[in-house]
């Protein structure tokens, strides 16, 4: 089986590789046609979906993977949390997933609600670089409980739940 993640960011793509162990997981570059700092449900799970129907669509793929980080708040609660969707289609169909919500910090929220995206305030805040590319905000904020490839590939088994279970 050939998978293809709408990344080429190697902490999406060992997500992937950590829930489907007998594929092949190829990255694959593609635009998730939202903004760099997605904010709201809506706007993560459309730049998951992006990227998962471009990167099927990128080769001879059984699969195409989408990943998305991004901020929202849940109801009357007025906290912004950190949040992960993945989008999984075979070309055809399409399944979402999500992975643990993380409370921001308040001053890190604040940041956020100015403008700012949430990896360049993570390296900014902990004087790192490329804190997405590793245990991400979801290690730090959580104090390495979880990391960003576990988060992430939580939402990638949420996600293939249609094509692995005949209850869909």
């Amino acid at each position: 089986m050939r998978i293809a993640v709408g990344s080429e960011n190697p902490v999406k793509r060992a997500a992937v590789e950590a829930v489907v162990e007998d594929a092949t997981v190829e990255a694959v570059a593609v635009s998730s046609g939202v903004p760099e700092q997605p904010r709201g449900h809506a706007e993560t799970i459309a730049g998951a979906e992006a990227r998962a129907w471009q990167a099927v669509d990128a080769g001879e793929y059984d699969y195409g993977v989408g990943l998305e980080g991004g901020v929202a708040t849940f109801g009357e609660f007025g906290d912004l949390y950190l949040v992960m969707w993945a989008a999984v289609t075979d070309g055809i169909r399409v399944g979402r997933g999500a992975g643990p919500s993380v409370r921001l910090p308040p001053r890190i929220a604040a940041r956020i609600r100015g403008g700012e995206e949430l990896g360049p305030v993570m390296d900014d805040t902990l004087d790192t670089t490329g804190i997405a590319k590793g245990e991400g905000a979801a290690g730090v904020l959580t104090g390495g409980r979880i990391d960003r490839e576990t988060a992430l590939s939580t939402a990638v088994a949420g996600a293939l739940g249609p094509f692995v279970s005949g209850l869909y």
